[in-house]
């Protein structure tokens, strides 16, 4: 006879970890979301700037880039020279001058001027994967989407909530068994608790607020 598992304590977790926040600086998206009033543009400008780059650096090179372009048209003004200036010193940020330009020459062409607000529409645009997308969609739009980075997918897996081997994958089974109030909330939490606390290697399980709740799938070493 097979004994079914307890659902995870969702409500608990959500808890403890906004307990947990309540001292921590905002994500680097968070701030430019709150710096630029939820600007679909900004939102995404800022997500395709920090691949590989730290909050740091990500809140000061998006915000320097969108006061001189807070539009698609504005960045399309600027020069190939000024616009790798202002992505400098994100990582890789020639190829992500690059990629904004073309993604600004598409919503203006096809969408007069606005960032498309459907899951389909984004993932047409040049260098956009579900990652962005669904930050976009949550953060931007305010729409329920899981965003599910390489935090959210380590620690939802250590957590015992999946099993599952990619983001994406990850994302779709916690469709299946997240409450949908909790979706929008869960990058943004879990992203700052993945930078702090539940690290890729060692992480500090002595200061876990949600050690009562995790299972510690593929944890080695821990401090």
């Amino acid at each position: 006879m097979t004994v079914s598992q307890p659902p995870p304590d969702f409500p608990a977790v959500f808890r403890a970890l906004q307990w947990w926040r309540r001292d921590v600086p905002d994500s680097a998206v968070e701030h430019i979301a709150a710096r630029y009033g939820n600007s679909p543009w900004a939102i995404l400008a800022a997500t395709v700037l920090s691949l590989r780059t730290k909050d740091e650096v990500t809140v000061k090179t998006a915000s320097a880039l969108l006061d001189r372009a807070p539009a698609p048209r504005a960045y399309l003004a600027l020069t190939e020279n000024e616009a790798e200036k202002l992505a400098y010193p994100a990582g890789f940020y020639r190829t992500k001058a690059r990629q904004l330009r073309a993604v600004a020459t598409i919503v203006l062409d096809r969408y007069g001027g606005n960032v498309p607000a459907t899951m389909d529409d984004l993932l047409a645009l040049p260098g956009v994967g579900r990652k962005t997308a669904n930050l976009v969609l949550s953060v931007a739009f305010g729409q329920d989407a899981i965003c599910v980075d390489t935090h959210v997918h380590r620690i939802t897996n250590r957590l015992g909530w999946v099993a599952t081997k990619t983001p994406e994958a990850t994302e779709m089974a916690l469709r299946e068994i997240l409450p949908r109030r909790f979706w929008q909330v869960i990058n943004s939490l879990l992203v700052l608790y993945g930078q702090r606390i539940c690290c890729p290697l060692s992480p500090f399980c002595s200061r876990c607020a949600v050690k009562n709740f995790c299972e510690q799938h593929g944890v080695g070493k821990a401090r």
